[in-house]
């Protein structure tokens, strides 16, 4: 088992966007667990939905009724606030399974997911250490973002990160997706490869530690201010023609040419 949610960057321009939310999780209907909403102590309810072996987990082994810190992927909705992807579960003193050393029900977000016959923790473990077991340094809800700074307004607080995604196991390449956050970051760093720690508040993740990687390699310009011009072809002086108004030009009558006559 993993002991920490969120896996370490392995690569310098390594994309992604994780963090961690605690809450109860309340499916909008009983027979439809996967779609609800993740309710903070602060008042919030997150839209959120669940994906992968974590909708089994659900259904067998978590108290619902209970608040968790669950593992979730940010989305910005277009009419304001977060949605979130909830991937994992982080509650090691109740999901960690018999065999410590088992990878293999790890989610893709690096959160532990037991397989769903694994036994839980025996009552005899104190509560003090099990509690212990849970904590994570950087406290709930706790965001790392690391991207493409495309948009930045220090004076507002606003900024925006491009962040893209792996290719799927089919070769398809998702679409890149974009994060509207809060926080306070110079012009100059526009276009650069950034990696942000930030925190939740309210439907808001607000930046709290900014780490500038480096620029980010722009593709060719299509058609944009660089493109050079090409020559216009077209005759001068109107339409294409070579002459003016909507009259149509008049054939030119054939040259008559003198016919020299052989002499006698």
């Amino acid at each position: 088992m993993r002991d920490h949610p969120i896996p370490p960057v392995t690569e310098p321009l390594q994309y992604r966007a994780i963090g961690l939310v605690r809450g109860t999780y309340v499916p909008s209907a009983p027979d439809q667990i996967n779609r609800g909403a993740i309710h903070t102590a602060d008042g919030e309810q997150l839209e959120a939905v669940v994906l992968g072996r974590l909708l089994t987990l659900l259904r067998r082994h978590i108290d619902l009724a209970e608040p968790h810190l669950w593992v979730v992927y940010p989305r910005s909705r277009e009419e304001g606030g977060l949605h979130l992807q909830v991937v994992g579960i982080w509650e090691p003193s109740t999901l960690a399974a018999a065999d410590a050393g088992s990878e293999s029900g790890a989610t893709e977000s690096g959160a532990t997911e037991p397989e769903a016959d694994a036994p839980a923790p025996t009552e005899a473990q104190p509560s003090t250490e099990r509690q212990a077991m849970d904590v994570l340094p950087e406290g709930d809800d706790y965001f790392s973002v690391r991207g493409e700074l495309v948009f930045t307004k220090p004076e507002t607080g606003d900024l925006v990160v491009k962040v893209r995604q792996r290719p799927r196991g089919d070769g398809q390449r998702p679409a890149p997706f974009k994060l509207q956050l809060r926080g306070d970051v110079p012009l100059e760093h526009l276009r650069h490869f950034v990696s942000l720690n930030l925190r939740r508040q309210g439907q808001a993740l607000t930046l709290e530690g900014l780490e500038v990687i480096g620029p980010v390699a722009q593709r060719g310009n299509r058609g944009g201010k660089d493109r050079r011009k090409q020559p216009d072809k077209r005759p001068r002086g109107g339409h294409q023609g070579g002459h003016q108004g909507g009259q149509p030009r008049q054939p030119e009558s054939p040259r008559r040419t003198a016919v020299v006559r052989p002499s006698r």
